[in-house]
């Protein structure tokens, strides 16, 4: 059951809320714990529902867990809808709370709410994204955009420009790491006819979106004093950019032909996202 959370991208989803609750901190408002901590439990549980949600709707071809029978697949699907539900109706009296509390901005409400749009479009039919080569990208776009504007948006009651300038790049090498990802499961992708991201391009294509991904996230991040940010605000983002060259190295070496080392490339495109949050993180929780 534990690994059909998910897990890492638990733990992605909770450094990038951590991410977007740390810039207000730096831009001079007050911390606010009670909506940073409902938020939290709230974005905790739409990325699980999301998680769950997606094995619910999972091809019956497909097994959900090791030599299950038909009766444990039934059941499982049978918990896993009921406790997604259960999820879904928890963060809207979550959103009640907040508003009766503290009044809900418009833009907290909408990033919920888009937090949910995502859920339901990424996961059940008849939109399914998940399986119509979309997936990885609603994946990127919850993680590394909508759940730090969340984290934001419940502490300020607004956005600022500052947090999109982050949050972009940081989407791109997201989606970079979902398609890595993509890469290492290929077989099995091909074998259940799963429509992720890489099958809808074909390695041919996927293969430079990947490397564009990754040099637009650090272009953006060096045109910082072009937007009126101070490079020593985002000089972190750069020490994960040795593991960024690597990460590409990786995949250009596959593509050519040489033996893979999934473990090693997931890892690099792993730690290039989180560890690039990370820092950014911790940056602004220290100013």
């Amino acid at each position: 059951m534990l690994k059909l959370t998910h897990p890492l991208h638990l733990l992605l989803a909770a450094l990038t809320y951590l991410l977007g609750a740390s810039i207000p901190a730096y831009l001079g408002k007050p911390f606010q714990p009670l909506p940073f901590a409902l938020g939290f439990f709230a974005v905790f549980l739409a990325q699980t529902s999301m998680a769950f949600l997606r094995e619910v709707f999972r091809p019956h071809n497909e097994p959900l867990i090791e030599d299950e029978t038909p009766q444990q697949k039934e059941t499982i699907r049978n918990n896993l809808l009921y406790t997604s539900v259960g999820m879904i109706a928890t963060i809207a009296v979550i959103a009640f709370i907040i508003h009766l509390n503290f009044t809900l901005a418009l833009s907290s409400f909408l990033f919920l709410l888009s937090s949910i749009a995502l859920v339901l479009a990424y996961s059940i039919p008849p939109f399914h994204l998940v399986n119509r080569g979309f997936g990885e990208l609603i994946l990127a776009a919850h993680i590394a955009y909508i759940i730090p504007s969340i984290g934001f948006s419940l502490q300020v009651g607004e956005s600022h420009r500052l947090l999109t300038f982050l949050i972009v790049p940081l989407t791109a090498l997201a989606l970079a790491y979902f398609l890595i990802v993509n890469f290492t499961t290929f077989p099995e992708d091909q074998k259940y006819e799963r429509g992720t991201l890489l099958r809808r391009l074909t390695w041919e294509r996927a293969v430079p979106l990947h490397h564009s991904l990754v040099i637009f996230a650090y272009i953006a991040f060096a045109l910082a004093p072009m937007f009126g940010f101070s490079f020593n605000l985002i000089w972190p983002a750069f020490l994960t950019f040795p593991f960024a060259v690597f990460q590409v190295i990786q995949l250009r070496a596959v593509a050519s032909g040489n033996p893979p080392n999934w473990k090693l490339l997931t890892s690099t495109a792993l730690a290039v996202f989180g560890l690039t949050t990370y820092f950014l993180t911790l940056t602004f929780w220290l100013r």
